[in-house]
């Protein structure tokens, strides 16, 4: 048949049928019974009758409805959780349309309510990762006694993947700036485990490209090729009072000469952390010419490859290196004094960047900042400026 309604209606019409021929039958054949008997016997077929008609709404109707109804059920209270929800299809073609739907809606809502509940652990995992990084990356102020250091860091997103730090051992200060692949769960802990190593590295080595090369023997093998580490450290040695580098494939170290009153950018080297095996050949430190009042700029990409549209298109520009040189030549000078400092260049480039970006920018990378200034015998901290950037100079993006 090629609906339901045809066979329930056969069924009834060949039920008819019976109890007409079978009471014409035993009419006939009880013709001289008494009048109850008679009755009686048809009372009996119109009993069976209505049987057949209950049980062909229990099997055709209200059997698919209960079993619909306890798979609800069981969605509802989360006992098919582990298993695909496929309600058995009945002979009603018709109710049969009402099972898919459900079929389908429930499957659809039971992924949903997964990935919900799946979701809120992966936020609490995210939020639990943020807390431990922010603890072993906690910033305490470390002074260096010839040095004046301002860093700061923002994320991009919950986790961080680049980020500062200062190790001081024994003679030896080293500021570094760091820059793990993308941004994210991933990148946060290679930048978490990599800032582990090189804190201990720090104590067997005292050469910047030798604890970066350390650092590399122990990550190499442990993350996929794809997940890279880029990092620019400078080693200050409060005793010589000499400052050198080591590049690991991250930007330009750029440096300010107060005797020129110009900017400078510096590149050396070309392999990252976790790019290949055994690097202590490739890593090379090199001293640099850093006399009083000049000041270094240590940077992630974040801040060159920021862009002055909240979204990327072909119209897009970046920051840039040269506007990055531009903001700290035309960094003011120190009150009263001839000369820039660390508080000052570091407050520029805060102020042309928040100016670059404009308003409802989108934060499209990790971004770190740290600023390296050397103090000449006349500077008083007192009289330098603060690094908190005014409202009116700041739009949607700050520190």
């Amino acid at each position: 048949m090629r609906s339901f309604f045809n066979m329930v209606s056969l069924l009834v019409l060949l039920i008819l049928s019976t109890n007409i021929v079978f009471v014409h039958f035993f009419w006939s054949a009880f013709i001289a019974a008494e009048w109850f008997m008679k009755y009686m016997f048809i009372f009996a077929i119109l009993i069976f009758q209505a049987y057949c008609i209950m049980w062909l709404i229990k099997y055709f109707y209200e059997r698919p409805i209960v079993n619909l109804e306890y798979n609800i059920k069981k969605f509802l209270i989360w006992g098919m959780k582990d298993k695909e929800i496929n309600i058995p299809e009945t002979h009603n073609a018709h109710i049969n349309y009402i099972i898919l739907f459900f079929n389908k809606t429930l499957n659809t809502l039971k992924n949903i309510k997964w990935e919900f509940i799946h979701g809120k652990e992966i936020k609490w995992e995210v939020a639990l990762a943020k807390e431990i990084q922010e603890k072993l990356l906690s910033k305490k102020s470390l002074d260096v006694p010839s040095l004046k250091v301002i860093a700061k860091s923002k994320p991009a997103a919950e986790i961080g993947g680049d980020s500062y730090d200062i190790i001081h051992q024994d003679d030896n200060y080293y500021i570094y700036v760091w820059d793990a692949t993308g941004h994210g769960v991933w990148a946060g802990f290679i930048m978490m485990m990599t800032n582990a190593l090189v804190s201990w590295f720090s104590k067997v080595s005292k050469r910047g490209n030798q604890i970066l090369a350390l650092t590399n023997d122990i990550i190499k093998p442990r993350v996929k090729s794809s997940l890279l580490m880029t990092m620019l450290m400078v080693r200050w040695n409060e005793k010589e009072k000499k400052i050198y580098m080591t590049w690991a494939w991250h930007e330009y170290l750029m440096i300010y000469k107060h005797d020129e009153k110009k900017c400078f950018k510096i590149k050396s080297g070309w392999v990252a952390l976790g790019m290949t095996k055994n690097i202590h050949k490739l890593l090379k430190e090199r001293e640099l010419d850093f006399t009083p009042k000049d000041i270094i700029v240590l940077y992630s990409d974040g801040i060159t490859e920021a862009i002055n549209l909240p979204e990327k298109t072909e119209h897009a520009e970046m920051f840039g290196e040269q506007r990055l040189m531009e903001a700290i030549e035309k960094s003011p000078n120190m009150k009263q004094k001839d000369y820039k400092t660390a508080a000052s260049v570091f407050k520029n480039i805060t102020i042309e960047l928040s100016k670059f970006m404009g308003y409802k920018h989108f934060q499209w990378d990790d971004i770190t900042l740290a600023v390296i200034q050397y103090k000449s015998d006349d500077y008083d901290e007192s009289m330098d400026y603060d690094v908190k950037v005014g409202e009116e100079f700041i739009t949607e993006w700050n520190w």
